[in-house]
């Protein structure tokens, strides 16, 4: 008597499912197999000592290989050149020489995120969490350190993102605590948006800071000034993201929204407010969406992450005139989050 025809269709789904499972099962081996081997190899960049000794730009390292997602650096006369490759690994990096923020992410059965201070041999002297994805980091000339992450989302251009940016000592005590909760001066007027965020730090001395402060609910998005004493963010101009002071204090370079009207989601193009005049000089000769924290590389050059099109995960730096003058450039290639040690 032959099988009942349920029966044979549930042992035919039966044998099927096994042999899918074994062969997802295979292909998951393969390429974690395949990624390990790919991050174990040696990655194809031109490696030099002492360059650490002298001017140099210090920044996350992302050739594929083995060197992948390594603190490296490269002389400030020869971008281009060969790099050092320091043992920190981090997301985000900014240094001064001497003190080193580094940003990363401890992958495990529960993964979770870190600050850390380094010395100048690499060694931590301090750190604390992070509640999420990291993001931003600035040091100040004083030594404190601005973070910034993501509490949920991950990106400035999706809705319902939120972030927590805080400003510590360099000896990993809490200065701020969430700038969310500093007081909000919109147009002379008190604000406490809920939904308001803030993120983009840097620092004009000790006290005295520019940031990003946006509430999607009124939909502003504000520079502000900040003052760690008086906690307080002053705004000073709509439509700001991301602001970096030059080294000479005048001008603050950022990501200007050029999207255009009925276009959902935003596109960032460098631009450079003169302080003195309020001036807004939109740098459209980089016609890509930039979504980083620009770096001075002096007072005339500005440093930026890009992701490369065709490569996933690998990024370079570019370099474009403060002023538009001329097409931006690979500075250096294969790097991420670019820090200028001058001296």
């Amino acid at each position: 008597m032959s099988p009942h025809p349920t029966r044979r269709r549930r042992t035919a789904f039966g044998v099927l499912a096994v042999v899918v499972l074994a062969g997802t099962g295979w292909y998951v081996t393969t390429e974690v197999l395949r990624a390990r081997a790919e991050q174990a190899a040696p990655s194809a960049v031109e490696v030099a000592e002492d360059v650490l000794d002298g001017p140099h730009v210090l920044f996350r390292g992302t050739a594929p290989g083995d060197l992948y997602g390594r603190v490296s650096a490269v002389a400030l006369d020869d971008l281009s050149g060969p790099r050092e490759v320091t043992p920190a690994v981090c997301d985000r990096v900014d240094s001064d020489g001497e003190t080193t923020v580094c940003l990363h992410t401890r992958r495990g059965v529960v993964t979770t995120y870190e600050a850390e201070v380094l010395d100048d041999a690499w060694q931590a002297t301090a750190s604390w969490p992070l509640p999420g994805v990291p993001s931003r980091t600035r040091l100040s000339p004083d030594g404190l350190v601005a973070t910034t992450s993501f509490v949920t989302g991950h990106s400035y251009a999706t809705t319902g993102f939120s972030t927590e940016t805080t400003v510590h000592r360099a000896d990993g005590s809490d200065v701020s605590g969430n700038l969310e909760d500093f007081t909000l001066v919109v147009d002379g007027e008190r604000v406490a948006p809920v939904d308001r965020n803030v993120w983009g730090v840097t620092f004009a001395d000790e006290r005295t800071f520019y940031a990003t402060v946006q509430s999607q609910s009124l939909g502003r998005t504000w520079l502000v000034r900040g003052d760690l004493d008086d906690r307080t963010l002053v705004t000073l101009l709509d439509g700001v993201e991301c602001p970096s002071l030059s080294p000479d204090g005048t001008r603050l370079a950022f990501k200007h929204d050029a999207r255009e009207p009925g276009t959902a989601t935003p596109h960032w193009t460098p631009a450079v407010l003169d302080l003195d005049t309020m001036a807004i000089t939109v740098l459209d000769t980089e016609e890509r969406n930039v979504d980083d924290q620009i770096t001075w590389l002096d007072d005339t050059t500005l440093l930026y992450g890009l992701p490369r099109a065709d490569e996933p995960g690998t990024t370079d730096v570019w370099a474009l005139p403060a002023d538009g003058a001329t097409d931006p450039v690979v500075a250096i290639p294969q790097a991420w989050s670019p820090s200028v040690v001058r001296g």
